[in-house]
């Protein structure tokens, strides 16, 4: 399904649930719909050397500073971060910047739950049904941690943290020193290429409703997306308030963290999505 920039679909089913209803929808007002993007089809893979104004990035706009996830009736972030985004025949692109006075991560293991620490994160969902869509999360230390839903968890899950994003390619770049609380640094660049081979939809759905687990392999098919289409996807940063000993850092205790998007949810919910942007594939 492509959908339109005017709106998205009526959002997955679930057993139980009435006919028509939305599982995925906001629970809060809205200020403005999801943000929209047209990505650019890349001239060539980009060099990964950690600057997103030269080669291949260099004509790739930017998006917007990421906003909190609640919207503009919270504070406005401590420190900016953006994203930009391309695609060719193969993968998708996906470039961010991110100011940061203290990089900091001890997660060094794929899968480890990174965003208890702090992180970036993908959200993907290819045919904006608000069903089976994926998640992407990168820490400093260049620590993936990617899983795969059958719906939004408020919609009864499942997580599939099992799936792994093959071929998936991971490059940071840092000005600074992590996890060295002495000095102050610039922040980190995270670039990011994800095969198309990987995002895998069911074919058919059964009695109308999602395949559940297992996932069976014959139910599915591979999507790469074609000009014109537009796919919902979103972007967050989790960002914890740091403090040290003068050797190594720790959260401060009792704080929660801070979650920064590029398009808001407008509640501290990054699985509604719905509430994802609009991203259109360009020539």
């Amino acid at each position: 399904m492509v959908l339109g920039l005017s709106g998205c679909p009526a959002g997955c089913q679930v057993p139980g649930n009435q006919p028509g209803l939305d599982v995925a929808s906001p629970t809060v007002p809205v200020l403005w719909p999801p943000l929209e993007y047209d990505c650019p089809r890349a001239s060539e893979p980009p060099s990964f050397d950690g600057n997103l104004d030269s080669g291949a990035w260099r004509r790739v706009p930017w998006t917007s500073p990421f906003l909190d996830i609640e919207g503009p009736v919270r504070p406005a972030p401590a420190w900016s971060t953006r994203a930009k985004m391309m695609w060719d025949d193969q993968r998708l692109y996906l470039g961010f910047e991110l100011e940061e006075p203290d990089l900091w991560a001890t997660y060094d293991q794929h899968d480890m739950v990174v965003f208890h620490e702090n992180d970036i994160e993908v959200f993907i969902d290819p045919n904006g049904d608000g069903c089976e869509y994926y998640e992407i999360e990168v820490n400093v230390l260049g620590t993936v941690f990617d899983l795969f839903l059958h719906r939004p968890y408020r919609a009864g899950g499942p997580a599939e943290h099992g799936w792994d994003c093959e071929g998936l390619h991971v490059a940071i770049a840092t000005d600074g020193t992590v996890n060295r609380p002495d000095d102050v640094d610039g922040g980190w660049v995270v670039e990011l290429a994800v095969p198309w081979s990987a995002l895998r939809l069911p074919t058919t759905h059964v009695d109308g409703r999602p395949w559940s687990l297992p996932p069976i392999a014959e139910h599915l098919r591979s999507v790469t997306p074609r000009v014109g289409d537009v796919w919902r996807i979103n972007f967050s940063r989790v960002q914890w308030d740091l403090e040290s000993d003068g050797r190594r850092y720790r959260k401060i205790p009792g704080r929660p963290e801070h979650n920064w998007t590029w398009t808001p949810q407008w509640e501290i919910n990054m699985h509604v999505p719905s509430r994802w942007g609009y991203v259109r594939f360009l020539p």
